[in-house]
């Protein structure tokens, strides 16, 4: 069963601390995946940050919904349990409780309404959010899907660019990944290859210790397995071990198959790959804004106990 939104834990987790007991956010969520009966592929998903697991990130703010209404209450670092209200509620055998049900309780209405810039002004009924996702999820899933548009928009500005710019583009991206050596290094052993891509051995670190033979080209059908084989041959006379292929476009599944299987270790970008490692790298954007979320730091309260 996939893992419950937020709303739906909140139940689960105020069940869990009827028996009157101090319980951590931990053992809210094996109550919670117990009972939505999560896999363990499920309990280990993470969000798209890949610093928090998702059912973590949603159980916690069912806890906190539950407390802002005061249904809950934190007892010391980390734990919770239950108070008279949260008891009163279970007792009228509620089969769900969300945001709309908490609406009736003037606390949980204060806290949804909190404005920067009118503090004072709570009004009598919280406006629900249109998403089940938590305040983490909406804001990740926004991030991604701005990547995704930049780089989409990098891959179309990429391929009306001109030869000698998507030269320079590589050799930008290269040194700002690590390779190459000095920029100056990667311009002079990335050469043109005449059919408007380019060709070249590259350091693999500043120091030059192995080289990485580079092919670069703005192809616009689909890379097929002969042009990879081509390249892997071409490896040997390069004195190369290793070997990165760039294109605008896509490789075919019998290419990508083929390096799997290979001796030689043959890097694969596409285009996509391509936006992407440039967005990472810094190369072609430019930063517009910079959010930085916080969380409350247990370790600087763990005196109060």
């Amino acid at each position: 069963m996939p893992i419950p939104d937020f709303q739906s834990a909140m139940l689960p987790v105020l069940r869990l601390a009827q028996d009157g007991k101090d319980h951590t956010l931990g053992e809210a969520v094996d109550a919670v995946a117990v009972e939505f009966k999560a896999t363990e592929e499920e309990r280990n998903a993470l969000l798209p940050s890949g610093r928090q697991r998702r059912i973590h990130n949603r159980v916690g703010w069912a806890k906190t919904y539950l407390q802002k209404a005061g249904l809950v209450e934190a007892n010391g670092r980390g734990r919770f349990r239950i108070t008279p209200r949260g008891r009163q509620v279970l007792q009228g055998k509620p089969t769900r409780i969300d945001m709309k049900f908490l609406e009736q309780f003037p606390e949980y209405n204060a806290f949804a309404a909190l404005k920067h810039d009118a503090p004072d002004d709570v009004p009598s009924k919280a406006e629900p959010p249109a998403s089940d996702e938590t305040p983490e999820e909406i804001l990740e899933e926004s991030y991604q899907e701005l990547r995704r548009r930049l780089a989409e928009e990098l891959l179309e500005r990429i391929k009306a660019c001109d030869p000698r710019f998507f030269e320079k583009l590589v050799v930008d991206l290269l040194v700002a990944m690590g390779y190459g050596g000095s920029r100056k290094d990667a311009g002079q052993a990335v050469g043109q290859s005449g059919d408007e891509g380019i060709d070249g051995i590259i350091k693999e670190d500043r120091l030059g210790l192995d080289v990485v033979y580079l092919q670069a080209k703005r192809w616009n059908n689909t890379v097929g397995r002969p042009v990879v084989q081509a390249f892997a041959g071409s490896l040997e006379g390069q004195r190369a071990r290793k070997g990165v292929l760039i294109t605008t476009s896509d490789f075919s599944r019998e290419a990508r198959d083929y390096v799997k299987h290979i001796e030689k270790k043959i890097v694969l970008i596409d285009g996509g790959e391509l936006a992407k490692l440039m967005i990472d790298s810094g190369v072609g954007v430019t930063e517009v804004a910079t959010y930085t979320v916080k969380r409350l730091d247990l370790d600087y309260f763990g005196d109060e106990e």
